[in-house]
């Protein structure tokens, strides 16, 4: 069976460190491009990011460098959680440069879908910026696109508003252009990361499993304050999972768009299962996942990356 080709979209970040990772070692997909966007922290330090995973990972994956801003707003970041450079916790060594690619993001995107020949899967872990642009500028891609998997948006509260998710909220008219593009979407949100943790005990398996393990362990102790005793809350590494394992999340198609106006609720999620709005479904929702599955399937791959 041939590889799924698979384009990473995504702003490292620590937990995105930690999803990219056991993509890059699944062999079933076929990993395309890497490229950034800004959002936990800014685009030079996320396009650095992956450069710095790629070589401690000693994977040849091209990156291409997105959007420095969100479409209409300012940035926002989430050094408090990510620390300054958005990847605090491990020593990486210096990145190799030559796996930056000079042309940015959504042209590599482009390049990419014209060339496969079969369908695209892209996976997105940060805002949805350079697929908005990507969509508006080259709408007749859509077609080469299987599935768009995002981490972003929540069914319940938020994590930056009261109902805000961070990837949704930085760019939520990028993600209302994503959500109304007729692309075939599934989302991995905010409260399935939630559930989705790894414990105290998980991470010393990984300390002993070898570098990579060391690494992602390292990351997720100094992640969000490092309070590792209430569970490492896994959102991007949800998405990831999905992708590999889908079997282990519960799905129901809803409508779902993106509030952009009202100040109370900027950048929600709103999840309509029902057809209360008399609107087409547009989305595959994850509404719950199987946690000790995921754990362990999770450490399991983490454990066997060769570095």
């Amino acid at each position: 069976m041939k590889p799924r080709i698979v384009i990473i979209d995504t702003d490292p970040g620590i937990d995105d460190a930690a999803a990219i990772a056991v993509m890059l070692s699944e062999p079933s997909l076929d990993v395309k491009l890497i490229a950034s966007v800004s959002g936990n922290v800014g685009i030079e330090h996320t396009t650095n990011n992956a450069l710095k995973l790629l070589t401690f990972l000693k994977k040849d994956v091209p990156v291409a460098k997105g959007a420095a801003a969100p479409l209409l707003r300012d940035n926002r970041f989430a050094t408090n959680a990510h620390g300054q450079s958005g990847m605090g916790g491990f020593e990486f060594p210096e990145p190799k440069k030559e796996f930056l690619l000079e042309e940015n993001a959504v042209l590599s995107e482009y390049r990419i879908l014209k060339e496969a020949g079969e369908k695209v899967t892209i996976l997105t872990l940060g805002p949805l910026t350079n697929i908005a642009l990507l969509i508006q500028t080259f709408p007749e891609v859509k077609e080469k696109i299987e599935e768009i998997i995002m981490m972003g948006g929540s069914t319940e509260r938020g994590n930056i508003g009261i109902y805000g998710e961070f990837n949704v909220t930085i760019d939520p008219e990028a993600a209302k252009i994503v959500f109304r593009s007729g692309i075939p979407i599934t989302m991995v949100g905010l409260d399935i990361g939630r559930k989705a943790r790894l414990t105290a005990e998980d991470l010393e398996e990984l300390e002993k499993s070898g570098e990579a393990g060391t690494m992602i362990s390292s990351l997720f102790r100094s992640y969000d304050g490092g309070h590792v005793e209430e569970g490492v809350k896994m959102y991007d590494p949800s998405a990831a999972m999905y992708l590999m394992e889908p079997e282990l999340f519960e799905t129901k198609e809803a409508f779902v768009d993106v509030e952009i106006s009202s100040p109370l609720t900027i950048g929600a999620t709103v999840v309509d299962y029902d057809g209360t709005l008399s609107e087409t479904k547009n989305a595959a929702v994850c509404v719950d996942v199987d946690v000790e599955r995921f754990r362990r399937r999770y450490v399991e791959r983490a454990a066997n990356i060769k570095c």
